[in-house]
This record gives C-alpha cells, sequence and structure tokens, in this order.
C-alpha cells in the first residue's frame, strides 16, 4: 500500500431483499441488504481503514443462500454502478 497499490481482498456473499414486516408499516420499499463474509484480506482491510487508503473486493455471490431471487441477483450489477445517492430510490 505504501508503493500506491491497492490490495484485493475476498469474500464470500448473500444478497437478501425482504418485504417490510408489517402491513400496516408506512415503510413500503423492499430491503435490499448486501452482506460480505471476509475470506481473505483481514490484515489489508485494516491497514486501508487506518491509513484511508482504498482497498478492492472481490465478491463472490452465493446464488440460492440469501433472500434474493434469480432476478435481483440479475438486477445487483447494474444496481451497483449507480451513484451512492441514487440507491435508496427504485430498489
Amino acid at each position: 500500500m505504501a508503493r500506491g497499490t491497492v490490495p484485493t481482498a475476498v469474500a464470500v456473499s448473500t444478497l437478501d431483499v425482504c418485504e417490510p414486516a408489517s402491513a400496516r408499516s408506512a415503510d413500503h420499499y423492499r430491503h435490499w441488504g448486501l452482506t460480505h463474509f471476509l475470506l481473505d484480506g483481514h490484515h489489508e482491510l485494516e491497514a486501508a481503514a487506518t491509513t484511508g487508503r482504498p482497498v478492492q473486493l472481490l465478491s463472490l455471490l452465493a446464488l440460492g443462500e440469501g433472500l434474493a431471487g434469480a432476478e435481483d441477483h440479475a438486477r445487483l450489477p447494474t444496481l451497483r454502478t449507480r451513484p451512492r445517492s441514487a440507491r435508496t430510490n427504485g430498489m
């Protein structure tokens, strides 16, 4: 990292897409949860957090392990390219 390289961490990930818990809730949005379980790169992530430098994450999505369907998995790459502020709408 001191030489300007960007290290890569590896994770297995699950995608959960859930409806509101209550039909009476004012929140009628679908909730998306992309959870990463870090397999390798613990030290790289700690160093990046400490120094404020970037790190890449290679995420292997475990299809069929979360609460999302195939159509949600198919949408994920496009949704991840949207600016962070735009991700709260249309998911």
